[in-house]
């Protein structure tokens, strides 16, 4: 066992003296809502590589199968509620102890079970933006054109996949994509993709709330990818403690100073069950 790992207890124990706690979540806070996660254990993909931006950008045949895909999965997230995880974070934040939320997913769960400080670092699934001349839409509308221009598209019952998408292989040649209403550009979820910068505001945000902070949890998350990783190492370097609850390793096993390898569902409602009774 390596020597960071600790029990619950003890990370009860770092988040009960705690008085500028924030909190990085990744995947696995959804995944007892029912969203799918990216990674294993290990750290590798379950599933195939997602969709790059660059692709996304260049080619129309790449839209066709991602939009397809979308349209398919997305009534998974739209009708996903948030979970324990979802709920405890909400309920420390609300009694003080939490500063600030900075997630990865884009589910928009943390908000529905009442988080208010959130900092939606990858955007929103809900939302989608025209790349050409920046008007944005709710994917709920979006969603009524996509199934008015592609009702045989209806019939397939597939596996979900992560962030909304759809495990799906076919020719998707006859999907059609809506383009703007209003300018005729290519419509995209209002979400950063692999391959895409986080906008430059949000690790500002992000680095100014963490850098008031003198704790940072990290849950979900393996940290595979820069953008959860950059706070890790930030709040290292400034010596604040850094706790982890996640199942598997992560890119930055060796800079938690606390970490439980268990389920974040679990872990959370435990910590808040015991932080939060009454005195």
């Amino acid at each position: 066992m390596p020597e960071n790992d600790h029990s619950v207890e003890a990370l009860i124990s770092l988040i009960d003296i705690s008085r500028h706690l924030v909190v990085l979540t990744g995947a696995g806070c959804s995944t007892e809502s029912g969203i799918p996660d990216y990674r294993d254990a290990e750290g590798e993909w379950k599933h195939s590589r997602p969709i790059q931006y660059p692709d996304f950008v260049r080619s129309h045949a790449t839209r066709q199968r991602y939009w397809a895909r979308s349209m398919i999965g997305w009534q998974r997230v739209a009708d996903a509620r948030p979970n324990r995880a979802h709920v405890a974070l909400a309920r420390l934040e609300h009694a003080g102890k939490i500063r600030h939320l900075i997630t990865q997913n884009i589910d928009g769960l943390h908000q529905l079970a009442g988080s208010r400080n959130v900092i939606d670092l990858h955007g929103r699934l809900a939302n989608v933006l025209c790349l050409a001349c920046g008007r944005r839409q709710t994917r709920k509308a979006l969603q009524r054109e996509l199934l008015s221009l592609n009702p045989d598209w209806q019939r397939f019952n597939v596996v979900a996949a992560p962030d909304g998408d759809a495990r799906l292989e076919t020719d998707f040649r006859s999907f059609r994509v809506p383009d703007c209403g209003r300018c005729g550009g290519f419509l995209k979820p209002d979400v950063v993709f692999f391959g895409e910068n986080v906008p430059s505001e949000r690790v500002a945000e992000s680095l100014h709330e963490l850098a008031a902070a003198d704790t940072l949890l990290v849950a979900g998350s393996s940290l595979m990818v820069w953008s959860g990783l950059r706070y890790v190492r930030a709040a290292s370097k400034r010596g604040i403690p850094t706790a982890l609850i996640n199942l598997g390793r992560t890119r930055a096993d060796e800079l938690f100073t606390h970490r439980v390898n268990l389920n974040c569902g679990d872990t959370l409602h435990q910590i808040s069950e015991r932080v939060l009774q009454p005195a």
